[in-house]
């Protein structure tokens, strides 16, 4: 029997999210989401994609990663989907950080898990969520290929002219300072499927991918080559995020230390939870926001300005960097559903060949789609992400290629 199956685990601090794929025809076969391990209160919630798809819950005490595996293995097992199947042909675990050293999805080993590991001080909420992920998989099917596909892989590929920050080369060296950029494989994902909405190659096209979810970085692709990404050696780097400032002068954090004294935690805490859009405004979601903005609430409006003049900069940036764009890519949660964000980030850029159709801005969807009207020289396209899909893909190839 051929195995075609991929399981995508995504190992959070206190959750798991899972997909399980086959790869014949990238279908879904199941999907869910175990959260808050490690409280009374805990959840699983499984929907098998085969039988009758019905959604099933679990709620209570679920100790630790490695009972949320074992009670994903058991709700897969009950569809006649379980971890033991000879179908299965690898598990695929979303890593967050992995520094210069892996630029392509990686068979996990213990060489492999020193360096995760080793890379904690620069991802500390992530790499040890994922490292525990993958140890559970790996106790619960020893025998099967695990590999790692790494949010930062997909940005390796940037010029050192781009990578290096301007501060002296040893000491960033010796601490691994160095912008790594993250939400790599929906950046890959969203370049490519944005060149075969233009009928191209991959290798043809020049992208602005714009992931704007409540985290949200830009990208520049030239040739389906990542050359510059807004993120850097944290995900606080770039563009005005839910929570997280984005791009800051670093005198900022001396300034509130010293004047406000605040402690390195608290600057931290309030950068990356209390800044952004909520530290704006009060609000993360940009449907509230919106709906503010239409009852005339000016805090909202001057968060949402905000946020537009730092992604319209970054978008004029890129576009410097690229020389010619093609395109420019809206994705994730915000970018794929909120028209308004879409109509404000290309106003006023009619002379770089960028606008957006009204009618079309509206149009909602689940397919990529363009929403520039025909005389445009830039197409601003819609690209819903799937980077459940990509890990499947990545992780699926490696394990056929290693047989």
């Amino acid at each position: 029997m051929t195995s075609t199956r991929v399981l995508v685990l995504n190992s959070g601090s206190s959750s798991v999210k899972y997909q399980l794929l086959d790869m014949r025809d990238s279908s879904r076969l199941a999907v869910g989401l175990v959260e808050r391990i490690g409280e009374e209160t805990s959840r699983l919630k499984h929907t098998p994609l085969v039988g009758d798809g019905a959604e099933r819950e679990r709620t209570g005490p679920i100790a630790d990663h490695e009972a949320a595996l074992k009670a994903v293995a058991e709700e897969l097992a009950a569809d006649g989907l379980g971890l033991d199947s000879p179908e299965l042909a690898a598990i695929g675990h979303r890593v967050v950080h992995g520094g210069k050293h892996f630029t392509q999805p990686t068979v996990i080993d213990d060489v492999v898990l020193a360096e995760i590991e080793r890379l904690i001080p620069v991802a500390p909420l992530h790499n040890p969520a994922n490292l525990t992920g993958i140890r559970t998989a790996q106790a619960l099917r020893p025998d099967l290929p695990q590999i790692a596909v790494f949010d930062t892989a997909f940005h390796t590929t940037m010029p050192e002219s781009a990578a290096r920050y301007a501060i002296d080369v040893e000491t960033a060296d010796q601490h691994r300072v160095r912008r790594y950029g993250f939400h790599g494989t929906s950046h890959a994902y969203v370049s490519r499927a944005t060149a075969k909405l233009l009928g191209k190659a991959p290798e043809d096209v020049n992208v602005i991918v714009l992931h704007l979810g409540n985290g949200a970085s830009a990208s520049a692709v030239r040739g389906g080559r990542c050359v510059d990404t807004s993120m850097g050696l944290t995900p606080l780097e770039g563009l005005v995020m839910g929570t997280r400032s984005g791009d800051l002068d670093p005198a900022v954090i001396f300034h509130l230390a010293r004047v406000g004294g605040l402690s390195i935690d608290e600057i931290d805490a309030l950068l990356n939870k209390k800044s952004g859009l909520i530290g704006l405004c009060g609000d993360n979601d940009m449907r509230e926001i919106r709906r503010r903005i239409d009852e005339g609430d000016e805090r909202a409006k001057l968060a949402f300005d905000i946020y537009i003049h730092r992604l319209k900069k970054y978008i004029g940036a890129y576009y410097a960097v690229l020389g010619r764009v093609d395109a420019v890519a809206f994705t994730a949660g915000v970018g794929e559903n909120a028209a308004p964000v879409r109509a404000a980030a290309v106003a006023g850029l009619e002379e770089l060949g960028l606008a957006v159709d009204a009618d079309l801005n509206t149009v909602r969807g689940d397919e990529p789609r363009l929403i520039s009207p025909e005389y445009a020289r830039v197409k601003v396209a819609v690209v819903p992400t799937d980077e459940e899909l990509e890990i499947a893909t990545q992780t699926y190839a490696l394990a056929r290629k290693n047989g």
